[in-house]
């Protein structure tokens, strides 16, 4: 009888550990998609920043991360992914331009999220009428690329504080490159900053209706050092995270990689 009742509490406590795991241990796949540089070293920092926001990403769960040069050639890369991530060139002319397009539609049409950082979010003002009501039924907002540039210190203020992409971090002074007069459409605005005296949205998320999709996009991102910081990398984990359908902690996502992980590659000749 003592065995019994002793074999019948292994397994509860057993089934408690699993479970607990489970939720401590969240899985998701994401794909990283980036470019070779195409502006001057230590900005658009595109597979570099990638590859250390998967790091990231590894930090949280049982994440699996996949960095892509470019789309993945390679279609099985896709399977079963939870979310994309994009810091490239206008990411509309880039998703929807190439001869991915159709993959990249089959992904967006069954809830795979997108996450898109800087330049990345944004579109081609010459490729609006076209592209433009395809990127912004999955976006719900855009920055017409380049319409609009300012660079300078400002406060990042939240404004929905109580939104996963904030959680575990406060406003604080940035110093970025700012899009002017981004054109949000049906997103939830979650950031602002000052640029020439008014307040400029700079991070919006959207949750689509018709596929249970969340998109995530910020056009913050041009220097490489903003990355190292800890709030700015936590508010990208969690947006990755809270895209991919993975519980954000109350405290926000890990981020703490080392000096060594966080550092610039050396400068090309």
């Amino acid at each position: 009888m003592k065995r019994y009742l002793f074999g019948i509490l292994f397994f509860i406590v057993a089934s408690c550990c699993v479970v607990s795991s489970a939720h401590a241990a969240p899985k998701a796949k994401v794909l990283f998609v980036g470019k070779q540089p195409d502006h001057p070293f230590a900005t658009h920092m595109y597979l570099h920043t990638s590859e250390m926001l998967a790091k990231c990403l590894q930090l949280n769960g049982e994440i699996e991360t996949v960095v892509s040069d470019g789309w993945p050639q390679d279609a099985a890369v896709l399977e079963g992914i939870d979310t994309i991530v994009v810091y490239t060139t206008p990411a509309a002319e880039f998703l929807f331009d190439g001869p991915h397009r159709d993959q990249v539609i089959a992904q967006l049409d069954k809830g795979v999220g997108l996450v898109t950082i800087h330049w990345a979010s944004s579109i081609f003002d010459k490729n609006l009428d076209r592209l433009g009501p395809m990127w912004l039924s999955y976006m719900g907002g855009t920055w017409i690329s380049n319409v609009g540039l300012h660079t300078g210190p400002s406060h990042l203020k939240q404004l929905v504080p109580e939104h996963p992409i904030s959680c575990g971090w406060k406003e604080y002074e940035i110093r970025d490159e700012y899009y002017l007069n981004p054109s949000i459409t049906e997103a939830t605005p979650l950031l602002e900053v000052t640029a020439n005296d008014k307040p400029v949205v700079v991070g919006w998320a959207y949750e689509r209706e018709q596929n249970d999709g969340r998109s995530y996009a910020t056009t913050l991102g041009h220097f490489y050092d903003n990355f190292q910081q800890e709030p700015f990398r936590r508010m990208i984990v969690n947006a990755i995270l809270w895209s991919a359908h993975v519980d954000v902690p109350e405290e926000g996502a890990r981020v703490d990689l080392s000096e060594a992980d966080l550092a610039l590659p050396e400068k090309p000749e």
